[in-house]
């Protein structure tokens, strides 16, 4: 939804502005309170109109498992006073990319149809980290469906090269 990306990315901008060094340890309050605002209950709570904002705050911060920190907060409460807290998941994606595109790293999203751990998976990044010109956060999901290879999403670019790719590549060759 680019509407939601458009209101959450000044959110995310001036999060990362303010953080001065605190980005890792912004990133993981953010995470947590992303979770906590990604369900459903806690937004049809939000939007009825005869809750104030402190009991959404109070509910909010009821069910986070930490303690926040003043700077989270104040963010929580300019959130919910200005009726954006459907957009922190949003911002917190938008964060991550900021922090990522600080450090240099992208997120890597790999998909096998085995179990990639240990030199196997060190040895797969290191080839995609060559490929993609950067370093690699990488994440693994196991794909039976693949049949075998890897898929790989970094960003908008996908590296395909599972069998099932290679078997829809020849379907369409054979009946073309």
């Amino acid at each position: 939804m680019a509407e939601l990306a458009t209101i959450a990315r000044p959110y995310a901008e001036a999060l990362f502005q303010s953080a001065k060094g605190q980005a890792s340890a912004d990133a993981d309050w953010l995470n947590e309170l992303a979770l906590v605002a990604e369900q459903p209950q806690l937004q049809q709570f939000a939007d009825n109109p005869k809750v104030t904002p402190d009991q959404v705050f109070g509910l909010f911060t009821s069910v986070i498992k930490s303690k926040l920190s003043d700077r989270a907060t104040n963010f929580l409460h300019t959130l919910i006073s200005n009726n954006r807290l459907v957009a922190l998941p949003e911002i917190a994606r938008q964060f991550h990319a900021l922090v990522n595109a600080q450090q240099g790293l992208s997120d890597a999203h790999i998909q096998s149809a085995f179990p990639l751990e240990g030199a196997d998976l060190a040895q797969v990044q290191a080839v995609l980290e060559k490929r993609f010109g950067r370093k690699l956060n990488v994440s693994v999901d196991i794909q039976p469906e693949l049949i075998g290879g890897i898929r790989v999403v970094v960003g908008d670019e996908v590296l395909d090269t599972s069998v099932k790719a290679r078997l829809e590549q020849m379907k369409v060759a054979l009946t073309a």
